[in-house]
């Protein structure tokens, strides 16, 4: 009988190394998957990990997709450090994304590129709201924010269901629903011309900075790590975990409505029911494959942004369907749980089986 148990002093060493062990793991899986499906391995695995990389115009690609990546991922992990359980970050980008477009919707020919201020403050906002929802159901009401935040983002589909198959619809749109598309002004400006990529890169940049400060630079963010790793000792100290709960939620929301508010008017320039493939739950993986690490969310974000390039890249060259990309992720966080348990963990053989028999 196999029996797991825990190693009393783990290598810090296989800790940093099990992203990397956790990925060569995916390779592998993914090369016998492309074999099972009767594609050349080597073939399948190049759209996922080389293709992405090749030329201007792919990298520019990649740094659009992980965008909104890092951003739920940078929000989410200061939760978990902070041992609070948001995986609503969908839910939140979907209000960002929601509230920016209604915004972006009033902006007309004539006005000027300032409206892009108001509309991604709007996006931070919303995403803010939806995350308030959260705290106040955990703080007033001890509800477990796990199963809330969850619950509020099929409030949210839903909510922007209703607007683009109801009052926000183009009635110009040949019934698809959608809105009409934004105004010039309120689209974000280009980083490299003739590429989509926009500032919002930019943008995920600078709050990856500002988050590094935030966690290591300040009583809030000692305060927060404190809090998720030591709980009583934070107490002994007088750190308020209702603050730290506050504090957490609204940033992590924050940040997700941003990624929402990019997306709206950046490569969509338009609201509609798509705005999102699964960013937020992606963000989940990109959180813990980063380790919780602003700097490391940066390489797991590009990673899954490799994954979502690979899969629509798989779906047109080889006839796989688009699930290739949530296999990939699927497979990533599963290697990588297995990774950390084995170096956390020694597998036993104990005869408690044999004697039963």
């Amino acid at each position: 009988m196999l029996q797991l148990e825990a190693r009393p002093a783990p290598s810090r060493t296989m800790l940093v190394l099990s992203p990397l062990i956790a990925l060569a793991a995916t390779v592998l899986f993914g090369a016998l998957m492309f074999a099972a499906l009767g594609k050349n391995p080597l073939d399948g695995l190049a759209l996922f990990f080389v293709e992405p990389l090749k030329g201007l115009y792919g990298l520019s690609e990649l740094g659009l997709k992980a965008t909104p990546l890092i951003l739920c991922g940078l929000g989410l992990a200061a939760c978990y450090r902070a041992n609070v359980w948001n995986i609503g970050a969908e839910g939140q980008l979907l209000l960002g994304a929601i509230a920016a477009s209604g915004v972006a919707l009033q902006a007309t020919d004539d006005t000027t590129r300032w409206i892009l201020v108001p509309i991604l403050v709007a996006g931070v906002l919303g995403g803010m709201l939806w995350a308030a929802l959260v705290a106040v159901l955990r703080d007033r009401f001890h509800a477990n924010e796990i199963l809330t935040s969850l619950m509020l983002v099929y409030v949210a589909q839903n909510l922007l269901d209703y607007l683009v198959y109801g009052p926000w619809k183009d009635p110009e749109g040949y019934n698809f629903p959608q809105t009409a598309l934004f105004a010039a002004s309120t689209t974000l400006p280009k980083l490299i011309p003739d590429t989509r990529l926009n500032i919002g890169f930019a943008i995920a940049l600078l709050a990856v900075a500002a988050m590094s400060l935030f966690m290591s630079r300040t009583l809030q963010g000692f305060r927060l790590v404190v809090g998720g790793q030591a709980a009583d000792a934070a107490r002994y100290a007088g750190f308020s975990a209702r603050k730290s709960l506050w504090t957490v939620l609204l940033l992590s929301g924050g940040l997700s409505g941003l990624a929402g508010a990019l997306e709206a008017v950046g490569p969509l320039g338009q609201l509609t029911p798509h705005v999102s493939p699964g960013y937020g739950f992606a963000a989940i993986i990109v959180a813990f494959v980063g380790r919780l690490n602003s700097i490391g969310i940066v390489f797991s974000g590009v990673l899954m942004a490799m994954f979502y390039i690979g899969g629509e890249l798989a779906q047109s060259r080889l006839g796989l369907p688009n699930a290739m990309t949530g296999v990939f992720q699927g497979l990533l966080l599963f290697c990588l749980l297995a990774a950390d348990t084995l170096v956390t963990h020694r597998v036993r053989i104990t005869g408690r089986g044999m004697r039963h028999a």
